[in-house]
């Protein structure tokens, strides 16, 4: 028999929501650069997207009880979004806002065409649009990232619905769509930092989701614009080419990739902007930084501070390793075929997203974005794998807070060497041994049962 009280928590929790929601419309007019009338564009701007993240929700199936008790947290996140606005970090000051006074000042989109900044062409061509608008600029580079905030937490949702879709009633997909709203590093990623992280990791969550549910071509072409917009996107891309050996994927279905990559580099080449350049992005970025490891969580906090080191013999270990990684999941999903299913293809996604940027050298710690994402969504769908997303969340919390803050949070000395982000680096160690684990778990289990996509 149900409680009487409880009957008035959707009632509450919508309340709540919408005092949330007008805490965020007065603190974007409280806001530090531009006018009354940019004010209430980011404030318009914020509400449309509660309202589209209850759109979504309404037509994922929620009924009148849910959308109240998820205006909640919708709600927050918005407010808190709101409050992050007016940072503007180093990333900002030293590049974004020169690449749009570069739009502005050579003729918007024309200015595609010539040699600006180091992100790939999409980016690029948001960037030419705003340079119209008279909003100021870092306002407008934030909230296209909060746009994919929302579609990165539909895409939880999703995800996690496939996983869980023999538990009928489960409401792990709506706890994924809140969780993904407010997970700390992806507010901070986009409204506090003015990163663009949470567009390539919701397209490539919503890949995952469209991949275990069998619609690959869509699929595919969701990767090939997520690759388009940043390279990262290349972490999780082997899972494609482990169902394509399990027989689960067609070879002609991959084509759409090169072909989807080539349609949106299309604007940029008939604006003027040489093919060569154009493809030769990510081979100029992967030079762009000679250290081994930049505030990541990665194997490399392993070499004592201020050590002198064989980079390129480290460098090429490393890659090695990652190689090593990929491969063997790749012959894993040779060898299993039809045993491969739902559950073994997210655990092989979440090792990737984790183990490949540990492994490889010269990583941002921006860059475990997809591990952050992909663990919460496999907790989510199973209690059991919260350590995961715990470690990998915390471990990217802490190196956000060490690079936001320009300062070490805490130093550990042993044996005359000094390390400086050891603790972080162990936090997502754990989080791929632990995974590891799982996943060779679950590989025992298969040998018992069959239970295909």
């Amino acid at each position: 028999m149900e409680k009487p009280w409880k009957k008035y928590i959707p009632g509450l929790c919508g309340a709540l929501g919408a005092l949330l929601l007008a805490g965020m419309v007065r603190v974007c007019f409280g806001l530090e650069r531009g006018g009354t009338a940019d004010h209430a564009a980011v404030a318009a701007v914020l509400l449309v997207l509660a309202a589209l993240a209850l759109l979504l929700l309404r037509l994922e199936g929620c009924g009148r009880d849910t959308l109240l008790v998820l205006l909640l947290p919708v709600g927050a996140a918005m407010l808190a979004r709101a409050m992050c606005m007016d940072y503007a970090g180093s990333d900002y000051n030293n590049f974004l806002s020169h690449w749009y006074r570069f739009f502005q000042e050579n003729g918007g989109f024309q200015a595609v065409a010539k040699a600006v900044g180091d992100y790939n062409v999409p980016y690029l061509y948001f960037m030419a649009f705003i340079s119209y608008l008279s909003t100021p600029d870092l306002y407008l580079i934030k909230l296209f990232s909060l746009v994919f905030d929302v579609a990165l937490a539909w895409g939880s949702l999703r995800l996690v619905r496939v996983l869980t879709k023999d538990r009928q009633g489960s409401r792990a997909p709506l706890i994924a769509f809140a969780a993904a709203l407010l997970l700390p590093t992806v507010v901070l990623n986009g409204a506090f930092w003015g990163q663009c992280d949470s567009i390539y990791g919701a397209l490539a969550i919503h890949a995952a989701a469209l991949l275990l549910e069998g619609k690959n071509k869509m699929s595919v072409a969701l990767m090939a614009i997520a690759f388009s917009f940043k390279l990262q996107a290349i972490f999780v891309l082997p899972l494609w080419g482990v169902l394509w050996l399990a027989g689960k994927v067609r070879f002609r279905e991959l084509w759409t990739f090169p072909l989807t990559y080539l349609v949106t580099i299309v604007p940029a080449v008939l604006l003027g902007k040489p093919i060569g350049e154009i493809l030769g992005i990510y081979f100029n970025q992967m030079g762009e930084y000679p250290r081994l490891v930049l505030n990541a969580p990665s194997i490399y906090q392993l070499v004592p501070y201020g050590t002198e080191v064989n980079d390129a013999l480290l460098s090429a270990l490393g890659i090695a390793a990652a190689g090593v990684l990929v491969l063997a999941l790749l012959a894993l999903g040779f060898l299993l075929r039809d045993r491969l299913d739902r559950d073994l293809a997210m655990g092989m996604a979440v090792v990737l997203c984790i183990g490949v940027p540990f492994l490889l050298p010269r990583m941002h710690e921006r860059y475990f974005f997809l591990a952050d994402v992909f663990t919460l969504c496999w907790a989510c769908s199973n209690v059991r794998r919260v350590p995961a997303a715990v470690l990998a969340g915390g471990s990217s919390l802490m190196c956000y807070i060490v690079y936001l803050r320009l300062k070490f949070i805490h130093v550990v000395r042993i044996g005359g060497g000094t390390f400086v982000m050891l603790i972080e680096m162990l936090l997502m160690l754990a989080a791929l041994v632990f995974s590891a684990v799982v996943l060779a778990r679950q590989l025992q289990e298969k040998r018992k049962r069959v239970e295909p996509i």
